[in-house]
C-alpha cells in the first residue's frame, strides 16, 4: 500500500519535538487556553512517533480527555511520510479538518508561512456528478416543485462549489431522491471517457488526495476503497484514496463490522429497479432506445418482483439458511431473474451507435448477475447469508416490524458477509501496511487486547493503555440497584420506570436514558410520560443532530434513546448530569451475524459467550457509560439497572474493564451524591 511516491513533508528537525509540543511551558500550554499537562498525551504522541518511524502497528486505548487526536497528529505530521487518518463518525472527520488540524497549523506556524496539507474525502455518494446533473437539464424526469426547486439550487451551486460536497447545501433534505439521480457512485461513472473528467470532483478530489501529507476519511470509504482495490486485482484507476505507508484508526472499535459489510455481497430489489431506471434515462436522453431493450427491462423488473415476492417471510435481520431448499422451490424464478439481466446486457452490447454509459450499464448488469449468483448458490464456508427486509422509515415509537409479513412495500436485501475478518484484514490490510494504529477510548477488555487483536487479524502490534486524564472516582458515581428483577422478564419494565423515575427526581433530569431496543424505550417512556415534570424528548421525533441541539438547549431535559446515542455525542458541563443504561447490551444472539461468528468460536472449542459476546458487550457498555465524563468539570451519575453485573460470573469482566467510578447500590447514597435531601 506504499508503492506509491510520498510526498515530502516540512523536514522534522523544524517542528517541535513531542517534549517541546506537550511538555509544560511547551508550545501546547502557551496557546491552547485550557491546557493542562496530561502525561497520558504525550506518552500515546511517543507510542504514535515509535510506531510511524520503526513501522510498527500499534493499539493504544487512549481514555476519554487524554487528547488523543493531537497525539497521533503532531507524530504523523513529524513522520515526513503521507499518513491516512480514518474515524468512524463524521463528527470526528468534521472535527481533525475544520479544528484540530488549523489549530496546529496556528501553533506550528505562528507567521502564516508553511502550511500543511491536508485532505478531506467522504464517500463518492456525497459528491456532485457534474454530467449527470447536465444530462438532467431539460429532461422530464423531475417529480413535483419540490424537486423542481432542488433542482436549480444545486445547477445554481454547481457553477461555484469547489468540491461539489453535499454537505454544502444545506437546504437539501437528507432524503432528497433527486440527490440519489447526481451522486458521483462508481457503479455509474464512466471514468475517464467521460466529458467531465477533467472537472469532475472526484477527480479533483483525488488530485487534491495525492498531493497531501494527511488525508482525513471514514470507516466506510476506508473500507470501500480497499474492497475494490482487492475485487479489481491491482487497476490503476480502482479506488480513490491513494497509497499510503500508514493507517491510524480513530474510533477503531468499529472496524470489524464496518470491514465486514464492505467485504461481503449485497442484492436488493432495488439494484434491479436502479439498473432498470438509468438504462431508461440513458437510452431516452440519446434517443437510443430499441424495442429490444424496452422488452427486457420490462421482464427485469417482472422477474425481480417475483423472485423477491417469493423469498421467505420475515421482518428486519434473519438468516436464509434455507437457500438449497428455496431454489429448489423457486428455481425458475431465480433463473428467470438471471437470464432476464443477461438480456438487458445482450440488448444493450447490440445497440448500434452506443452513448458511451451503456458500456457502464453492461457492466454493472455483469457484476449484478455475478453477486446474485453468489449470494444464493455460494458454499463458502466463511460467508453467513442473510436476509434484512426495510418496511419504511421507523419513527422511533414504532417498528418496521408492525408490518404484514410478506408486504410488497420496502425494500428486500440479500446478504453475504463474512463471519470471520480476521484473515482477510491481515492479508490486504496488516500485512501491507507499514504502520496501523488502531486507537479508541474502548478497546481493552478486562485491560488487555486479545479480543480486539483476534477479531482483526492483528498479530503484531505493539500496545498501550493510557489512564484517564479525568478523576473518576471523584467525578462519577456508578449505581446497580440491587432488587430489580431480570430485565428479561416482563416484571422488568414497570419496576425499571419507577426506578428511572426515582433516580431523575434525584438528579433534576438532564439525563441520557440509553435503551438496546426500541420496545423497550418506547414501553418505558410512555410509562413515564406525565409522571415526569421535566422535558422528555423521544429518539425518532426528529432527526438525531436536532434532538441533541434541543437537549443542549432545554434545561433539566431527559432524552430517551437508542443506540445510535451510544457513541459519538458529546454533551459537556451541568446540562448531562446522568446516564441510565437498561441492561447490559449484548447483542441479540438471533441476529443472522452474531449466531454465525458465535457458532464459527464453538465450532473451533471455544466459548462464544465469553469469546464473543461478552468483550462486544463490555465495549458497548464502555461506550454508553462514557457519554457522562467529557471534561474535568463534568460530574454525574451512571446507573445501569441490571445487576447481572453484580450477580453472575462473567460481570466480574464489565467491572474489571469500566474506569474506576465510586460504586454503590443504596439509592441514599445516590441522593447524597447530588446533595438531595
Amino acid at each position: 500500500m506504499s508503492s506509491s511516491p510520498q510526498p515530502t513533508t516540512t523536514a522534522p528537525a523544524a517542528i517541535p519535538t513531542l517534549h517541546q509540543f506537550f511538555g509544560p511551558g511547551g508550545l501546547l500550554s502557551r496557546m491552547h487556553p485550557a491546557y493542562e499537562f496530561r502525561r497520558g498525551q504525550l506518552e500515546m504522541a511517543q507510542a504514535v512517533e515509535s510506531a510511524l518511524a520503526e513501522k510498527r502497528h500499534l493499539i493504544v486505548e487512549a481514555g476519554t480527555g487524554t487528547g488523543k487526536t493531537l497525539a497521533y497528529l503532531l507524530p504523523a505530521i513529524r513522520s515526513g511520510r503521507r499518513v491516512l487518518i480514518s474515524t468512524g463518525t463524521k463528527n470526528l472527520q468534521e472535527q481533525l479538518f475544520y479544528k484540530d488540524v488549523p489549530f496546529l497549523e496556528r501553533v506550528l506556524f505562528p507567521s502564516g508561512e508553511g502550511a500543511l496539507r491536508v485532505c478531506y474525502m467522504k464517500g463518492r455518494a456525497n459528491y456532485l456528478c457534474r454530467q449527470k446533473l447536465y444530462d438532467l437539464a431539460g429532461q422530464p424526469v423531475l417529480s413535483g416543485l419540490e424537486e423542481i426547486e432542488q433542482y436549480r439550487a444545486l445547477s445554481e451551486w454547481e457553477t461555484r462549489t469547489q468540491t461539489g460536497d453535499r454537505a454544502e447545501v444545506a437546504s437539501l433534505p437528507e432524503t432528497s431522491a433527486l440527490w440519489s439521480r447526481l451522486d458521483a457512485r462508481s457503479d455509474k461513472c464512466l471514468g475517464q471517457k467521460c466529458t467531465q473528467w477533467e472537472r469532475c470532483f472526484i477527480t479533483e478530489m483525488r488530485r487534491r488526495a495525492l498531493e497531501s501529507d494527511i488525508i482525513i476519511v471514514n470507516h466506510h470509504l476506508f473500507f470501500a476503497d480497499l474492497a475494490i482495490k482487492q475485487a479489481a486485482e491491482g487497476a490503476p484507476d480502482a479506488g480513490v484514496l491513494p497509497d499510503c505507508a500508514a493507517v491510524i484508526f480513530d474510533e477503531a472499535h468499529e472496524l470489524e463490522d464496518v470491514a465486514g459489510s464492505y467485504f461481503g455481497v449485497t442484492v436488493s430489489n432495488l439494484r434491479f429497479e436502479e439498473l432498470a431506471r438509468d438504462v431508461e434515462g440513458s437510452l431516452n436522453r440519446h434517443k437510443a432506445m430499441s424495442a429490444g431493450v424496452m422488452a427486457a427491462l420490462r421482464a427485469l423488473r417482472d422477474r425481480a418482483q417475483l423472485f423477491f415476492a417469493a423469498l421467505p417471510p420475515g421482518d428486519g435481520r434473519f438468516a436464509f439458511q434455507n437457500r438449497p431448499e428455496f431454489l429448489e422451490e423457486n428455481g425458475d424464478e431465480y433463473i428467470a431473474l438471471r437470464q432476464a439481466l443477461g438480456r438487458v446486457a445482450s440488448e444493450l452490447q447490440t445497440l448500434p451507435e452506443k452513448p458511451e454509459e451503456v458500456f457502464a450499464h453492461v457492466r454493472r448488469a455483469e457484476e449484478l448477475a455475478v453477486q446474485f449468483s453468489f449470494v444464493l448458490e455460494s458454499d463458502d464456508r466463511n460467508t453467513v447469508f442473510w436476509i434484512e427486509r426495510r418496511l419504511g422509515r421507523s419513527t422511533g415509537r414504532g417498528s418496521a416490524a408492525e408490518a404484514t409479513p410478506g408486504q410488497a412495500r420496502g425494500n428486500v436485501f440479500l446478504q453475504a458477509t463474512p463471519i470471520e475478518i480476521s484473515a482477510i484484514l491481515r492479508a490486504t490490510l496488516f500485512e501491507r501496511l507499514e504502520t496501523a494504529v488502531l486507537t479508541s477510548a474502548t478497546l481493552a477488555v478486562g485491560g488487555g487486547f486479545n479480543y480486539i487483536r483476534g477479531r482483526l487479524g492483528m498479530e503484531h502490534a505493539r500496545e498501550l493503555v493510557v489512564a484517564s486524564h479525568f478523576n473518576y472516582p471523584e467525578q462519577a458515581l456508578l449505581y446497580v440497584p440491587p432488587d430489580l428483577p431480570d430485565p428479561r422478564t416482563p416484571q422488568f419494565a414497570p419496576r425499571a420506570a419507577e426506578r428511572i423515575r426515582q433516580l431523575l427526581e434525584i438528579t433534576r433530569g438532564r439525563a441520557f436514558c440509553l435503551f438496546t431496543s426500541y420496545a423497550l424505550m418506547n414501553d418505558i417512556y410512555n410509562r413515564l410520560l406525565g409522571e415526569l415534570e421535566y422535558p422528555m424528548l423521544l429518539q425518532g421525533d426528529a432527526p438525531r443532530s436536532a434532538l441533541l441541539e434541543e437537549f443542549r438547549l432545554t434545561p433539566n431535559a431527559v432524552l430517551f434513546a437508542t443506540s445510535s446515542f451510544w457513541q459519538g455525542v458529546d454533551v459537556q458541563g451541568e446540562q448531562l448530569g446522568c446516564v441510565i443504561i437498561d441492561r447490559l447490551p449484548f447483542a441479540v444472539p438471533s441476529d443472522p451475524v452474531v449466531a454465525a461468528r458465535g457458532h464459527a468460536i464453538s465450532a473451533e472449542g471455544g466459548n462464544a459467550f465469553y469469546q464473543y459476546q461478552v468483550p462486544a458487550a463490555v465495549i458497548t457498555l464502555k461506550q454508553g457509560f462514557g457519554r457522562l465524563i467529557r471534561s474535568l468539570h463534568d460530574r454525574g451519575l451512571l446507573a445501569l439497572l441490571d445487576n447481572r453485573i453484580l450477580k453472575k460470573a462473567y460481570g466480574r469482566i464489565f467491572l474489571e474493564s469500566l474506569p474506576q467510578y465510586r460504586r454503590t447500590t443504596d439509592l441514599d447514597r445516590v441522593a447524597q451524591f447530588f446533595g438531595a435531601d
